[in-house]
């Protein structure tokens, strides 16, 4: 590899369970490179195990950024991804490394590439009311009022979407303009596409059987009494953390009201249905990217990365 394309980036998007995390660590191994994440509840330390965060052999395999160093307290912004993944991916570079960026969070890998709109930071008072008006009314409602002070926005949005109508309702107040009027300035990239290596993990099949295992293996890895110490921290139920993969599940166990096995069943049928939908988007949004199967994987060539065509 010549000392230029020790500048480069590589990026390695695919669904849940499709062994990108794996391919990113031998690459990074084999290349010298610095894996950083791009996966929205891999950001939280609370999670470890639920998540699938690299374990602690993994991170003393290859130098490893932005895992497990956010409270899950904090509702975690793609814009603050952006800005801490170009300090992470710029340290890498500083010392010779390539940043190798792997993750599920399709916003993440916009975020880098494109650039978010330059929306302000939202006023806390704001953002407080706003969020306890999600815990104590109806979603419908809020999309109502939603519609009322921002028809355009509300048009776009799902009236089951609590998130995502808060965030409009949010910034309409904070900064006094729509988000869609925001949405329509172009953000500023952190990488250059063409001087980056794209590459699509494809699962092998649908997925289903390496999902079922690799829950089971966080289950005895101690997935039950993670989530007993997170519902322990008190936090509010909007949190991104709270929504993470088989959290709720084992919550509802927890609290007695479904069994052990009907908790992994459903956190596994939910798991499944995720890994569906972010394979339409990674395939409908990442067209260009390179797609490689579980069984090319393990045969990649790193002298044959495309370095030299960038």
């Amino acid at each position: 590899m010549t000392s230029a394309s020790k500048t480069r980036a590589i990026l390695i998007a695919g669904p849940t369970a499709s062994g990108k995390s794996r391919l990113a660590l031998r690459l990074a191994e084999e290349l010298g490179g610095v894996v950083i994440n791009a996966d929205s509840m891999q950001v939280y330390r609370e999670l470890r195990i639920l998540t699938a965060r690299p374990t602690p052999e993994d991170e003393a395999r290859a130098p490893h950024a932005l895992y497990g160093f956010v409270s899950g307290a904090i509702a975690y912004s793609a814009g603050r991804y952006a800005t801490d993944a170009g300090t992470a991916i710029e340290t890498a570079r500083a010392c010779g490394r390539v940043p190798i960026v792997v993750g599920g969070t399709g916003l993440y890998f916009k975020a880098l590439l494109e650039g978010l709109s330059p929306v302000p930071a939202i006023d806390p008072e704001v953002r407080a009311h706003w969020r306890e008006q999600a815990s104590s009314r109806p979603v419908a409602e809020l999309h109502a009022v939603l519609a009322r002070r921002d028809p355009a926005t509300a048009a776009r949005l799902m009236p089951t979407d609590p998130q995502r109508i808060v965030r409009a309702l949010e910034v309409l107040e904070s900064t006094g303009r729509s988000l869609t009027d925001w949405q329509r300035e172009p953000g500023r990239p952190v990488l250059v596409e063409r001087e980056t290596v794209r590459l699509l993990a494809l699962p092998d099949g649908d997925g289903q059987d390496v999902i079922a295992r690799r829950f089971d293996a966080m289950l005895a890895a101690g997935a039950l009494d993670e989530v007993r110490a997170l519902e322990g921290l008190g936090l509010s139920a909007e949190l991104p953390i709270m929504r993470a993969l088989g959290v709720a599940q084992l919550v509802a166990h927890l609290a007695g009201e479904i069994t052990l096995q009907a908790a992994v069943e459903a956190a596994k049928s939910a798991t499944r249905q995720y890994a569906k939908r972010q394979m339409t988007w990674l395939r409908r949004n990442m067209i260009s990217w390179m797609p490689i199967t579980a069984q090319q994987m393990e045969k990649i060539d790193t002298e044959n990365l495309p370095f030299s065509g960038l």
